[in-house]
């Protein structure tokens, strides 16, 4: 009897619960390069995309934006942004920096024989 009472306390604890909820989002955008002549121009371009991000794409109030790599191809600069809320920002905290995925350099080498 005691383990029914148990079992029955512990899924109404988990039906009454509401999970944490943390935003994390990855995402790309780009930039034409063609139009930029100097510095002041590739920032206000890089500025100019991000906020197109943050005002178009995310549908959340984010506290952290990162710009994780940046990638010129062609005629493009494609930025890859990290972008988080508070509890988001507090997950990432927690993730260790070892644990990042291996670059395409440490993938494509040989195994050793």
């Amino acid at each position: 009897m005691k383990n029914f009472i148990a079992a029955i306390v512990g899924v109404a604890l988990m039906v009454l619960a509401t999970p944490a909820r943390a935003y994390v989002v990855e995402i790309t955008t780009s930039i034409e390069l063609a139009s930029v002549a100097d510095k002041d121009q590739l920032r206000d371009a890089v500025e100019s995309a991000i906020v197109d991000v943050l005002t178009n794409a995310i549908a959340f109030s984010p506290t952290v934006v990162t710009i994780k790599d940046a990638r010129v191809v062609a005629d493009r600069m494609y930025i890859f942004l990290v972008i988080a809320d508070a509890d988001g920002e507090k997950t990432l905290e927690t993730i260790p920096a070892e644990r990042r995925a291996p670059s395409d350099s440490e993938s494509a080498r040989e195994p050793s024989e």
